[in-house]
């Protein structure tokens, strides 16, 4: 079974990002911000991550460019999870070293689709 960690500081949206994940047939992995997400990859490595970017404590950019400058997880795919979605954000964000890009509300087909192109 893959396994997704979900950084997300939202319980409501992590529950429900979770239970998507569930019905794909994923196990899933949650933390609460940027620093849980980065404990959370050092006790046990995921197939992917899907990272809010606006947390406390370790934004998401700060994580992905944490994550990034780790050896052991520099590979890992990470897909940006976030409101912002204005013309131009996207690619932004997936400059930024992200392997894909959600919008939020995140909706169950366009986690569908990322997490096939990604994984």
């Amino acid at each position: 079974m893959k396994t997704v960690l979900v950084a997300e500081d939202n319980a409501v949206n992590r529950e429900l990002v979770t239970e998507m994940l569930e019905m794909l047939g994923y196990g899933v992995l949650e933390a609460r911000d940027g620093q849980e997400a980065l404990e959370q990859l050092a006790a046990q490595l995921p197939d992917v991550v899907l990272l809010d970017l606006q947390m406390p404590r370790i934004d998401g950019r700060e994580t992905i460019r944490r994550i990034r400058d780790n050896p052991a997880w520099r590979h890992l795919p990470v897909i940006a999870c976030t409101a912002f979605a204005m013309q131009g954000d996207r690619e932004e964000i997936l400059n930024l070293s992200f392997d894909g890009y959600i919008s939020k509300p995140v909706s169950f087909a366009e986690l569908m689709a990322v997490l096939q192109h990604v994984i």
